[in-house]
Parts: C-alpha cells; structure tokens; sequence
C-alpha cells in the first residue's frame, strides 16, 4: 500500500509543473498589463513612466524568464506580492481569504456525503423492496378478508410511487438549475419575501457586541444560503449517480451468489452492492475538490462573501498576476490532493487496484 502512494504523489509532480505553466502562459496570453490600470487614467504618466513600472514588476522581461523567477520563488515558499497599490504578500492575501472559503467547502462536502448517500439509495431501493414488502405483508394480513389487502395495498403504492417521482422531479431540477439561478430563488424567497435569512456578507453589523454563542449562531445564519445553493446543485448529481451504480451493480451475479449463500439482504446491500457501488461516487467527491474554489467564485460574488472566489474575480479585474497565479496554484494543489484521493479511496475499497 506504501508503495501505491508513494508511486502516486510521484507521477503527479509533473503533472503540478504542466499546470502552472499553462496557467502562466494562458494569463498572460489577453492584451495588456496591469501597469495599464496605473498609466491610462494618469495624465502624467509618461511612456517613460509606464516603462519603469513595467521594470519595476518584471514585465520588461521574456515570459520564460518571468517564469522561472516565479517558480524559483515558489520553491521557497513565496508568491510574491500584489500588483495592487497595498503591495501586500500574495500568502497574506490568501491566508485571509483562504479559511472562509475552506469552511463553506468542507460544510458542502460533509452535507453532499450525508446527504446523497441515502438520497441515491433511498431512489434506488424504494420500488424495489419496499413496495413488495409492503404488498407481501397487506396480503399476509388479509388472507381472511381479500378486501382489506385491496384496500391496504392501493395506499403503500401511491404513497411510495409518489415519493419515488418527487425525488426524481426535486434532483432533476437542482441538477438542471445553475448554482447561480439557486442562490438568486433562495435569497429571493428566504431573504427578501419571508425575511427569516441573511443575504450579504458572513456576519451582521453588530457582530462584535455579540457573545461568542451568539457569534456562532450569526455565521451560521450568513452560511445557509450560500451553503444551500451549492448543496443543492450538486447533490443531484451524486445521488443519481449513486443510484444508477447501485441498481447496475445489484444486477450483477455475485450479487445473486451472495443471496445463494444464505446472507441477508442487509449484507448483501451494505458488505457487497454498496461497496462496489462507491466506487464512482468516491471519484466524484475526490474531483470535486478543486472545483471548491471555482465554483465558490459566482456564489461568493452574490452573496458579497470575502473568500477565494472573490479575490479571484478581484484579481483578475485587475490584472494581479501574483494572487491570480497564487489561487491557481493552490487550486491545482488541491485537484492533484482530489485525484490522490480518489486514487487512495479506490485502493482502499477495492485491493485489487493496490497491485497494479
């Protein structure tokens, strides 16, 4: 198993430094430089000036050799400073930002594993046994009387039909509405009409006359909605694929060999199905990793959230090629962290892939 990992964090060594040199090329590909948002709006920046403060940033040089002057300071450890006017270390820029958005990603993993696993077998599981347990035990009941099972079985029917298409319609429409368009209804219906939830921001203006109690309660009151929105738009997702790998692996013969050897359905289900069933779903929550802070950007933005998404976006605008270069690197950190992951959560469910 040591070995496994090992081999593992090695490949995805170059696989880090192709990352950040197509993130360096590619932010650096759009015309203009961020000493155009200094020069172009100042009348006496002279074309004397602006070529100083291209010196002055590093701009003057080849791309290549700008390159490997960041990569040789990534190497020890520091990314920089901003091109912004406070000129602040790119790390101290981050490390503020960095804590609110990995809250909000760890609440969205927790609730989407706790969530859509029995969502998807709940989906999954309902028209398959607990109609015919239910019809099994009406008709055992009304043995004596054929019209008491009539009558007991059309209500188990329409009540589990009922449930089974609800689910069905609510994960189609999360999973179809953009996380976006989700968090606009929420604020629309629980901030605005109904008035019960914050909309902007992660704490109230009084926040510091609070107690501490008080001060949890009010973070988690700012945390619904944004934590919602994300939630919601990707639990879709995990559940049906739950589901559909539960239902195709249910199928297969070891399942019915299983049976044949006299195990229980709950073993069955827990110890064999489900085992090989969360295979994907592993794959999928070790890939969505990275996408935590790429998909925090346009929530945080509605929600006026001071997280990585926003000074994302802020950067960008700007043209800040250190912070953007230094939220990338992290975001590729993590993918490599999310495919590791997953690599590890494969090996560990099923061993076979430990000897490959």
């Amino acid at each position: 198993m040591l070995r496994y990992i090992l081999r593992s964090l090695i490949d995805r060594i170059p696989v880090f430094f192709g990352i950040t040199i197509i993130s360096f090329v590619i932010l650096h590909l759009p015309p203009g430089e961020p000493t155009d948002l200094q020069t172009q709006m100042n009348p006496k920046a002279t074309a004397e000036v602006r070529e100083r403060i291209r010196e002055f940033y590093g701009l003057d040089r080849p791309l290549h050799v700008q390159y490997v002057d960041w990569l040789g300071k990534l190497m020890k450890g520091d990314l920089g400073r901003s091109f912004s006017m406070d000129h602040r270390p790119v790390i101290d820029k981050i490390s503020e930002r960095l804590p609110i958005t990995i809250t909000i990603s760890l609440i969205q993993l927790i609730l989407i594993f706790l969530i859509s696993i029995p969502f998807g077998l709940a989906l999954a599981l309902i028209p398959r046994f607990s109609l015919t347990r239910w019809f099994q035990g009406l008709k055992n009941l009304g043995k004596s009387g054929g019209s008491l099972a009539a009558a007991g079985m059309a209500v188990p029917r329409f009540v589990f039909n009922f449930l089974v298409r609800l689910g069905n319609a609510f994960s189609l429409l999360c999973y179809a509405t953009p996380s976006f368009a989700l968090a606009l209804y929420l604020i629309i219906i629980f901030g605005m009409q109904l008035s019960l939830l914050p909309i902007s921001g992660i704490q109230s203006v009084f926040h510091s006359h609070l107690s501490p109690s008080a001060r949890l309660i009010d973070y988690a009151g700012h945390l619904i909605l944004p934590v919602s929105a994300l939630v919601l738009h990707s639990l879709a997702s995990s559940s049906w694929i739950l589901r559909n790998r539960f239902l195709s692996e249910y199928s297969q013969d070891y399942v019915a060999t299983a049976r044949s050897k006299g195990l229980s359905e709950r073993k069955v289900i827990v110890h064999h199905t489900l085992r090989n069933a969360l295979l994907p779903y592993i794959t999928l929550l070790g890939l969505s990793l990275p996408g935590l802070i790429g998909g925090s950007v346009i929530i945080e933005m509605i929600f006026a959230i001071p997280g990585m998404g926003l000074l994302l976006y802020q950067s960008i605008m700007a043209r800040d090629y250190p912070v953007v270069m230094g939220i990338l690197v992290i975001a590729s950190i993590l993918t490599l962290l999310g495919n590791f992951l997953a690599d590890l959560g494969y090996a560990l469910a099923d061993p076979r892939i430990r000897t490959r």
